[in-house]
């Protein structure tokens, strides 16, 4: 017997339905079955469109049946995080003040998922205002990691990571400005990229006002899925160009062969590592290996200040742009959360600020350099076992050490700029663990390929055989 249809990679269901070997009709129909039965215990999908995934699936039968030609994602089922914008619907991102900006259009990446035949089946949950590493919000409440509820399903694409690895759609959207993609792709066993900044086009046509510049150069968006294929075929699509982002940049997604030399980051001596958790990571190096890569064990430049420099301008930005208008609707838990992010970071003035962006590039350029010579850096998505949730409300020192233990190795590759893989590379005690890997500029092409090299099967069908058992 087969492979329940809602099991199926996102690469295989769009081959079955391009070939006529089942009807878009009939995929969506097992995904809803599937999220009608799983999704209650997780709440994961916190608006439900079933109706219009299965009108956007019988319009797909309906092309196929008159000759044309489906588009990449034709028929394939996914789910939207709910703070990009989905035309007729309110951006609420976790927060109830906002259900007055409703998007009169959609943002890029859900125009180019719905425009490359993608069916929508509904969208997922956030933290309030997205900024907690755990996906909980006074509107449609937690949720909770399938694999185990006494460990955070991450944030803020926590809803999207519990979906995907459950079988609701087999990409799920995310975004990631801090960890956001890659922290929940750890904590749910799936696989994710974040793509260079510019590569996948960003802009929401209900906001009020245009993102600030740390937003602009290191928030991405960007797909998660239980395989790398999958990944790779969902970046595709959401890279496609939307001129509403000057910052978009039409390079090509695939370049010419690289060097296979990768660096296994050593951990710094002032971050304690789990000896379980650096165990998976060295089998992970030991897969890269027997694939062909030359793994070098080294330090990298300057970890911990790395991240310093990603909390001070991030925090900093935020402050003066959006901390008062968001503690004024925010919940007691944002408001203690978000007291914790100013404790940990240093509070600049417009001086120090200013400094501060001005050292990120000399950071940068040291990067680049180093991956010149070896074009693949792994490293742990994190250091210790996945916390437990609400664990980020136990005060400023509390946060403080579950970032520095748990989140520095993910923070920094977004103040670096540079695209950066994680994949599932083990399970501890039953629970997921992933591994980062990072390449130079605009090659996420080289990240995916080091991935898929690092790919053990998917680690998901370990979760749904505990269904069956």
């Amino acid at each position: 017997m087969g492979d329940p249809v809602w099991q199926w990679s996102a690469v295989r269901t769009a081959a079955a339905i391009r070939e006529g070997e089942i009807s878009a009709e009939a995929v969506a129909e097992a995904h809803l079955e599937r999220m009608r039965a799983a999704n209650p215990a997780v709440n994961a999908v916190v608006v439900d469109m079933s109706e219009e995934a299965l009108a956007a699936a019988r319009a797909t039968d309906r092309a196929r049946a008159r000759g044309r030609r489906l588009d990449a994602l034709a028929g394939v089922p996914i789910t939207i995080k709910e703070n990009v914008d989905f035309e007729g619907r309110p951006n609420l991102n976790g927060v109830a003040a906002n259900a007055p900006l409703v998007a009169p259009a959609h943002a890029p990446v859900v125009a180019n998922l719905l425009g490359a035949g993608a069916t929508c089946l509904g969208l997922t949950n956030t933290p309030e205002f997205s900024m907690r590493a755990h996906t909980d919000n006074p509107v449609h409440g937690e949720t909770r990691n399938p694999w185990d509820a006494s460990i955070t399903c991450g944030g803020s694409s926590g809803g999207a990571g519990a979906a995907t690895a459950l079988g609701i759609g087999c990409i799920g959207h995310g975004n990631d400005i801090g960890g956001s993609l890659r922290w929940p792709a750890h904590c749910n066993g799936l696989a994710t990229i974040r793509p260079t900044q510019g590569r996948v086009p960003a802009f929401n046509p209900s906001a009020p006002s245009e993102r600030t510049m740390m937003a602009q150069m290191m928030s991405t968006q960007g797909p998660m899925a239980r395989e790398v294929a999958d990944v790779r075929l969902g970046l595709s699509v959401m890279a496609r160009r939307d001129a509403r982002d000057p910052f978009q940049v039409p390079a090509p997604l695939e370049g010419s062969e690289v060097p296979k030399r990768a660096i296994l980051a050593k951990v710094p001596e002032e971050m304690e590592a789990d000896p379980g958790v650096m165990g998976i990571v060295r089998a992970a190096a030991d897969r890269l290996a027997d694939a062909g890569w030359a793994v070098e064990e080294r330090a990298l430049p300057d970890v911990p200040g790395l991240f310093r420099l990603w909390a001070d301008v991030l925090i900093n930005e935020m402050d003066v742009s959006a901390g008062a208008g968001m503690l004024s609707v925010g919940s007691e838990d944002f408001a203690e959360v978000w007291g914790a992010y100013k404790a940990f970071s240093r509070e600049l003035d417009l001086r120090g600020f200013v400094a501060a962006c001005a050292e990120r590039i000399t950071r940068q350029r040291a990067w680049m350099a180093l991956l010149e010579e070896r074009p693949v850096i792994l490293t742990p998505c994190s250091l210790q076992p996945t916390w437990a949730p609400g664990a980020d409300l136990g005060g400023p020192e509390t946060v403080r050490r579950l970032f520095a233990e748990h989140l520095t190795f993910i923070s920094i590759f977004n103040l670096l700029g540079l695209p950066t893989a994680a994949v599932p590379a083990g399970l501890l005690d039953g629970r997921p663990v992933g591994v980062q890997l990072t390449a130079t500029r605009f090659r996420e092409d080289v990240a995916l390929d080091a991935a898929e090299a690092v790919e053990d099967g998917v680690l998901c069908r370990a979760l749904w055989a505990r269904e069956d058992a």
